[in-house]
């Protein structure tokens, strides 16, 4: 069959008008022809690109990240990698496990809690699959989506933890930022308040480590049940019967400790219906409430009385403080909740968590106990850095390994592929060498030396690498060896063993 050129033409432009025909026509080819269709594309492409480079061009680069952000250059890496080893390190001497999940997550996990500060403050967008996403401003809600998801095969109790990155959109503040990490633990599948006093182990097991002591921090604390007395007999908010109007309340009761009940007369009113007089009252009844005070034989006076009485088994009671007032400003709390503080008061919370029994409830789920904490980033790292605790962190390697600079270019290529045959050796026997990518004099090497922290300096001359051996630098003791290239691994290996005392 034979096709005529103007259907060739047609079925050309309808691939797009970027074909050419140079195609086998029946026995016949076409000339290379290119569409004016098709040029009339590229160059508004290539016009638009152009314009493009030049605005980019004239604007400058903001080297700020955005407010309430961070940048870790390799100095402050270091310093957060030890916080997250320390981190780490507490939930394995109790034995929990890492896990994670995406920092991306359905914008509808959060908003279910209205009326909740967080819901204020989403990172939230239309993705291009027209879904609504949120930045993570908080672990547990993730949490309890794995949970939900593969809860018939996970084994009880779990006891996992992880340190995520979380965003919230709110004012930047000492000790608050609009992106932070947290570490969070959790229990879940224990009904009792033993899994409250293994979490907060683990937390004054952290402090402990890096050196805190109870005179610097304190944890606060309470039950919600105990608002929930003051509040039914002060404002008849019940709990039972109106949960909403009493999590709405927990809300506000949290921001006491930051502003004057005069400033959130007006939200007491619209959230819970409370005057101002029920307001100033439960102030000055939760102010006034000691442990003594809590009613005999309510469920709040036996779980702290048993949480009191396992923190003596730990022996962390010195750490712990009963305060009425603390009841954490997530909706989602049902029982005991805690706060870690800074005793000098000049920080804000340091930690907090409780017990969220009915959280998987609000996901059209089946109730399972759990209990769990959230430890920020910053707040901690203003705390040791008032207390002189940060460690000088370093990033030290065994050996540099560098070529001399030669005049020769030819030489100076030959002593640059001896040096990386130097480093690829080394670290072929698990050693850390950092390599000179250029030739360099010894003086500007060692300087690299002491800047890396380098053990050992491994010198590729040229008149020792003729004769296949290496000029060995000890930085500590200032002594020089030469070693055969067969030799070097072995003798770099007894040195790091035995490095000199003092």
């Amino acid at each position: 069959m034979r096709w005529s050129r103007s259907v060739v033409m047609v079925a050309c432009l309808i691939g797009g008008g970027r074909t050419f025909l140079n195609q086998p026509v029946g026995r016949r080819r076409m000339p290379r022809v290119m569409f004016a269709t098709q040029q009339g594309r590229a160059s508004a492409a290539v016009k638009q690109q152009q314009e493009m480079g030049k605005v980019a061009q004239s604007e400058k680069l903001e080297v700020v990240p955005p407010r309430g952000t961070r940048d870790f250059y390799p100095e402050e890496m270091r310093v957060r990698t030890w916080l997250f080893g320390e981190w780490r390190a507490a939930a394995a001497r109790h034995g929990f496990e890492e896990y994670d999940s995406p920092i991306l997550e359905s914008e509808a996990l959060y908003t279910r809690k209205a009326g909740e500060e967080v819901t204020q403050q989403l990172y939230n967008f239309e993705d291009k699959g027209g879904r609504r996403v949120s930045l993570r401003p908080e672990m547990t809600p993730s949490l309890a989506r794995m949970v939900m998801a593969r809860r018939n095969g996970l084994p009880m109790p779990l006891k996992w933890f992880s340190i995520p990155q979380c965003w919230r959109f709110e004012k930047p503040s000492r000790g608050r930022r609009r992106e932070h990490y947290q570490w969070n633990m959790d229990i879940w599948g224990v009904e009792g308040v033993t899994a409250e006093a293994e979490l907060l182990a683990a937390v004054v097991g952290f402090f402990e480590a890096v050196g805190l002591t109870s005179e610097d921090v304190g944890i606060k604390v309470n039950s919600r049940e105990v608002l929930a007395e003051v509040l039914r007999s002060v404002a008849g908010v019940d709990a039972d019967e109106e949960p909403a109007r009493f999590a709405a309340t927990c809300v506000l009761v949290d921001k006491l400790d930051k502003l004057p009940p005069s400033a959130l007369y007006d939200d007491f009113a619209q959230a819970s219906g409370m005057s101002s007089d029920d307001v100033d009252a439960l102030v000055d009844a939760l102010d006034s409430s000691t442990f003594d005070d809590l009613p005999v034989g309510s469920r709040a006076r036996r779980d702290l009385t048993e949480l009191f009485d396992l923190a003596d088994a730990y022996k962390i009671a010195d750490w712990l403080v009963f305060d009425a007032k603390i009841v954490r400003g997530l909706a989602y709390y049902t029982g005991i909740v805690f706060e870690g503080f800074d005793r000098s008061g000049k920080l804000r919370a340091i930690c907090g968590g409780g017990r969220y029994d009915q959280l998987l409830a609000t996901f059209g789920g089946e109730a399972l106990p759990a209990v769990g904490f959230g430890f920020g980033d910053a707040v901690v790292m203003e705390l040791l850095e008032m207390k002189g605790l940060v460690p000088q962190t370093v990033d030290a390697v065994d050996v540099l390994a560098f070529p001399f600079a030669a005049d020769d270019p030819d030489l100076s290529a030959d002593l640059g592929r001896a040096a990386a045959t130097v480093a690829a050796t080394l670290r072929r026997h698990n050693l850390n060498v950092d390599l000179v990518l250029q030739g360099k004099k010894p003086k500007a090497a060692f300087k690299q030396a002491d800047r890396r922290r380098a053990a050992l300096v491994v010198m590729v001359a040229p008149e020792e690498w003729q004769n296949g051996d290496l000029v060995v630098k000890d930085m500590a003791l200032g002594t020089q060896a030469t070693v055969p290239l067969d030799d070097l691994a072995d003798y770099v290996i007894r040195a790091r063993a035995d490095p000199p005392k003092g």
